[in-house]
């Protein structure tokens, strides 16, 4: 948000100072330089002087009034070379000074002025200036002047600005919370926009597309739930009906070979069964909210997950790490051991000989390792395979890669808590899953 508020307030300012340069030029061009009117104002006794007493003289009387003027005037009038002055001169103040006008060089307290254009005052009078220095003109007072008149102009225009600007902010602050409501799973989060603001099309596409996402999200896990639920019925049926032929009478021996059948659709319907609840699993978790959290200590978390696996096979040893004993993690237990154990069982599936759990904590985060010395995961599936039912060509066979739903749990689970998880090449030769959850315990 503060980098959308500079974005905003620098091109408000380069506008008003565009604006009040643009000002200054008009008045500039339409009524003349400020500064210089005001030097000039200041400087008007001595202008008088010229003006209305020297050369009102007679023209033979021109200079003797001048030297009156020299003898009781605080600052001193001169007579200099019209080339000498040229050169003290810009371009715009000489060509005032050739046509026989009052030049006011307010930076350097002076005035000059050429005695006259035809030589009639004496000979040689259309060659001479005439100086005035040490006027008393304050030329950093009058830049100061114009300083405050324009900061005030520049004032002016901000108040509207700020109204209008205030009234945009808040909304884009609304619509920024809005959407950061749906990215972190509040579908029902809308903009409270009024109707009568500049982006309230925007707001409501936003509430429509919010509004949308949320009915197809919805629409999708009531189906899965509904789907998965409804399979329940005739899965226990066939199971009962399994176990009716199972139950041959007395007298009625059944063949090898209807009993490997039998067997067969068994163990289908135990699959199937496995994916109905898994299913319904990653159900829960899309309609799950809020977290139950609670502070969970480590080496008893890492207890819990180990006593709830499978029997491990004795070719593979898994080893535990815990780097800190008295680590402490803040979550939904329930969940993270959910997690944790996937992992743990995806790694026994694969692991030849080796598996290495960690549980450690660095900076601000809790992370958690689980590394196997099976084959890995190609890096251009490590994107993938949290990916439901995305299983890898190594593992197509159901009874080693399962449904592919494991991993995507996971995911959801780690999501859930606000955390990241990523896949690397352990050091031991295979897979490296790292979950990594933000320290909630401060």
């Amino acid at each position: 948000m503060n980098r959308l508020f500079l974005r905003f307030l620098l091109p408000v300012l380069l506008s008003i100072a565009l604006a009040t340069m643009l000002v200054y030029a008009v008045i500039i061009g339409i009524f003349g330089d400020p500064i210089e009117k005001n030097a000039e104002r200041q400087a008007a006794p001595q202008i008088f002087l010229i003006e209305q007493y020297i050369d009102k003289a007679a023209t033979d009387e021109w200079l003797a009034r001048l030297n009156k003027v020299r003898e009781v005037s605080q600052v001193p009038f001169e007579l200099l070379p019209l080339p000498q002055v040229m050169e003290k001169l810009d371009r715009a103040q000489r060509a005032k000074l050739r046509q026989g006008r009052i030049v006011v060089d307010a930076a350097n307290r002076a005035l000059y002025r050429r005695v006259d254009l035809d030589g009639e005052k004496y000979i040689g009078s259309d060659e001479d200036v005439l100086q005035v220095q040490n006027l008393p003109i304050d030329y950093w007072f009058n830049i100061q002047l114009e300083i405050v008149r324009f900061v005030i102009v520049a004032f002016v225009l901000l108040i509207p600005i700020a109204f209008w600007s205030r009234a945009h902010w808040r909304d884009i602050q609304a619509l920024s919370h809005v959407t950061a409501e749906i990215g972190e799973g509040n579908l029902a989060a809308r903009a409270g926009v009024a109707s009568n603001a500049a982006i309230y099309p925007l707001a409501q596409q936003i509430n429509q597309m919010g509004g949308r996402i949320e009915q197809l999200i919805n629409s999708q896990k009531n189906l899965l739930h509904s789907v998965s639920h409804e399979l329940r019925t005739p899965i226990a049926r066939l199971e009962f009906a399994l176990e009716i032929l199972q139950d041959t009478p007395q007298g009625m021996q059944a063949s090898d070979k209807s009993k490997a059948r039998i067997q067969a659709m068994q163990a289908d319907l135990s699959e199937l069964n496995s994916l109905v609840s898994e299913l319904l699993n990653m159900a829960k978790l899309d309609a799950q909210g809020q977290l139950t959290t609670e502070v969970i200590d480590a080496l008893d978390l890492m207890q819990t997950c180990m006593q709830h696996l499978p029997p491990v096979p004795e070719h593979i040893q898994l080893r535990q790490v815990l780097e800190v004993q008295t680590l402490q993690l803040v979550g939904d237990r329930r969940l993270l051991e959910r997690a944790i154990q996937n992992l743990l069982k995806n790694a026994l599936k694969y692991a030849e000989k080796n598996i290495v759990f960690t549980l450690k904590q660095h900076a601000n985060s809790h992370i958690v390792i689980v590394e196997d010395d099976g084959a890995g995961i190609p890096e251009a599936d490590r994107n993938k395979i949290f990916e439901p039912f995305y299983r890898l060509d190594r593992s197509r066979d159901r009874s080693t890669g399962g449904f592919g739903l494991g991993l995507a749990i996971v995911k959801q689970i780690v999501t859930l808590h606000r955390g990241s998880i990523r896949i690397s090449q352990a050091s031991i030769g295979g897979a490296r899953f790292e979950i990594r959850l933000p320290d909630q315990s401060t």
